[in-house]
């Protein structure tokens, strides 16, 4: 088995209700952002490309890359950050992690990983948190799980539930019948910075 995500980047519209579905899913602290979904266009943030009145804009939802081959991995010193075998899902143990931060400095995708600077604070003090979600601690990298305790009740992440464009796609790329099997089947996508080597998990379809 080997999880995998595709995004249609032609059906996103920036709504970035898959980064508040993360954030609330897995109780994150404030400042703390697993999901993010940058613009795509002119010059600056925010900003379309062309002249008026041909404008043009695109989004593009980044997150963990879950990559077959991890930079992460690799530079933590402690075991912290590892892939499951069973999934391959890369994965942070908030136990092990020393604070180090090598993974976020090896990590080619900047930004996907979050450093807990403080002792997590939150908006309200009731946890909004699904069932089975780890809790947070002070100086430790924290990053996307693919949402796991979801995927241990048979549930897809929550990101994928959310999207009202119905952008994102999930499963197993060893099933042929996965849904995002089905996203690939005679589409163009890319996977970003793969000349780094590292194989991402994470398709975008153009």
């Amino acid at each position: 088995m080997r999880y995998a995500m595709a995004i249609d980047i032609d059906l996103c519209t920036g709504c970035q209700a898959c980064c508040v579905a993360c954030k609330v899913e897995n109780n994150l602290p404030n400042e703390i952002w697993w999901n993010r979904v940058l613009t795509v266009g002119g010059e600056t943030m925010d900003t379309p490309r062309g002249r008026f009145p041909n404008l043009s804009m695109q989004f593009l939802p980044v997150n963990c890359q879950h990559c077959e081959n991890p930079a992460c991995v690799k530079a933590c010193p402690v075991g912290a950050t590892y892939k499951r075998e069973e999934d391959g899902i890369v994965v942070q143990d908030y136990d092990k992690c020393v604070g180090c931060r090598y993974c976020m400095v090896a990590c080619p995708y900047s930004g996907v990983r979050q450093f807990n600077w403080k002792e997590p604070e939150y908006a309200i003090e009731v946890a909004m948190g699904g069932s089975g979600v780890t809790p947070h601690q002070f100086n430790t990298v924290s990053k996307c799980t693919f949402c796991i305790h979801r995927l241990a009740r048979g549930e897809k992440p929550a990101c994928i539930d959310v999207c009202p464009n119905r952008a994102r796609f999930f499963g197993d790329l060893d099933d042929p019948n996965s849904d995002v099997n089905k996203a690939l089947q005679g589409r163009n996508h890319f996977k970003l910075l793969q000349d780094k080597g590292t194989k991402p998990a994470i398709f975008y379809l153009v």
